[in-house]
């Protein structure tokens, strides 16, 4: 994969955060349906990639603020792993417009890079299996594909087993 800068409209923070760390990433974009609720879904469906291998960005709130995790859509956030992964006993799923602020990404097009304040991170160890995972770009409808040992490099994540249900 070859480093990709963004050009015209799409350049976001965490576009920006991998072409300053020098990371090769290649850029997705898709029609973003405004009535889709699953957003990784319709990201899987659009580009025609397994869901394994397109991972959503969540925020949950532990005992020492906000983290997040990155897990594969095709499954769901085992909230008492990250809170583990992260030395806490529990964690919930943050409000949405507490992410928003924090993050400064909508819903449904978080990133994990690129973020106001950079959060504590799990990635699920998942990814690892992969030689290029696909998660949020920072904007609904558009998707970066990078290495995940970038991913986990540029956010200082830990990487455990917090994902549950993927098939």
């Amino acid at each position: 994969m070859s480093k990709t800068k963004s050009k015209g409209g799409q350049s976001t923070p965490a576009t920006v955060a991998l072409t300053k760390a020098g990371a090769g990433f290649t850029l997705h974009p898709y029609d973003h349906d405004p009535n889709a609720q699953a957003y990784g879904e319709e990201a899987a469906d659009a580009l025609g990639v397994p869901q394994m291998r397109i991972f959503k960005t969540l925020v949950a709130e532990i005992e020492s603020g906000l983290a997040v995790a990155v897990v594969p859509v095709a499954g769901k956030l085992d909230l008492k792993a990250l809170a583990s992964a992260l030395g806490g006993k529990r964690a919930a799923m943050a409000d949405a417009a507490k992410v928003e602020r924090v993050t400064g990404y909508v819903v449904g097009g978080i990133s994990p890079l690129g973020q106001r304040k950079a959060l504590p991170t799990v990635v699920d160890s998942s990814a690892l299996d992969f030689p290029t995972i696909f998660f949020s770009a920072g904007r609904r409808g558009l998707q970066i594909e990078a290495a995940p040992a970038d991913l986990v490099r540029l956010t200082r994540a830990v990487t455990a087993a917090i994902g549950k249900g993927a098939a």
